[in-house]
């Protein structure tokens, strides 16, 4: 699997059903969002990206407003521990969901944590050399299939020593499926949208040189 993902997606709604409606990109409230979110940046337009690629480099910004979601990718959002991310995130989505989603695969990591009207009420954070670094709040329903070895990452009569019973990039595409109705890699499950077909805006990063007193 090759799939990464660094995200932030805000909703007050249900997420997975204002995706799949393939809507329109809001720019001015987009480019709002972003100074908001990233202030005392400056934030060049680059060409539009799309939700297939959410694992943007350090000075990259991938941002999209909709009716009822907005997402946004980041460097921020690529943590070991997603409880603590910085709380000015998850105020800025008010009362709603903030949900967070990140994935790498060049260490099998995953890591997803989810808040409502601000408070959180789930975060899981694991690789197969780190185990388990964060796990709290109960776990949600598309998990509880791949806790109960349902969908094993080995056979266990070949290999009883994978410390899971799931491989975790295999549970980072369940959570997209379950919670944003699409996925990226991996066996095909029934998704609502192609993520290509949703255009995100990009921009370079960058701090300003200059302070003023």
């Amino acid at each position: 699997m090759g799939a990464k993902t660094w995200m932030l997606v805000y909703a007050d709604r249900d997420a997975r059903t204002a995706l799949a409606a393939e809507p329109q990109l809001d720019r001015d409230r987009t480019l709002r969002l972003a100074r908001t979110l990233f202030p005392g940046e400056t934030l060049s337009p680059a060409d539009d990206g799309t939700l297939s690629y959410t694992c943007p480099p350090d000075n990259e910004l991938d941002i999209g407003c909709f009716p009822g979601v907005s997402v946004v990718a980041a460097k921020e959002f690529g943590i070991d521990r997603p409880s603590t991310l910085d709380r000015r995130f998850v105020d800025v989505g008010g009362r709603g969901t903030v949900t967070l989603h990140a994935m790498h695969s060049v260490v099998d990591w995953f890591a997803f944590a989810c808040w409502s009207d601000g408070k959180l009420v789930r975060s899981l954070s694991l690789s197969p050399d780190s185990g388990i670094i964060e796990d709290i709040g109960a776990k949600l329903p598309f998990e509880r299939p791949y806790w109960a070895g349902e969908h094993r990452a080995v056979d266990p009569e070949e290999d009883d020593e994978y410390p899971f019973p799931f491989h975790p990039l295999e549970l980072g595409e369940a959570a997209l499926n379950a919670l944003f109705g699409y996925q990226l890699e991996g066996a095909l499950m029934s998704t609502l949208f192609d993520p290509d077909s949703i255009s995100l805006m990009r921009f370079t990063r960058s701090r300003s040189r200059w302070r003023f007193w």
